[in-house]
């Protein structure tokens, strides 16, 4: 799935990116929980993502703000500013 450039992936689209390129099975319910609630999950899976949604979208981003997010739907609210 590849997102045209400065477009937001909606959070449905953000969880199958995650479960389809990270490989954390979430659903769009799951993005809610923290980080280490999810099974499977550790730090270099941030990075990754970081990586993909600045290809995704485009744009450089804020790993400081990676860095600090607590959730999937942190990192998703990150991506959509």
């Amino acid at each position: 799935m590849s997102a045209a450039p400065g477009r937001t992936l909606s959070r449905q689209e953000f969880a199958d990116l995650v479960r389809d390129e990270i490989g954390i099975d979430v659903t769009e319910a799951e993005l809610d929980l923290p980080l280490d609630a999810l099974t499977g999950w550790d730090s270099v899976h941030l990075l990754s993502l970081l990586v993909l949604l600045e290809k995704e979208t485009g744009r450089p981003l804020s790993l400081p703000d990676f860095l600090d997010a607590g959730s999937l739907a942190a990192v998703h609210e990150a991506v959509a500013r």
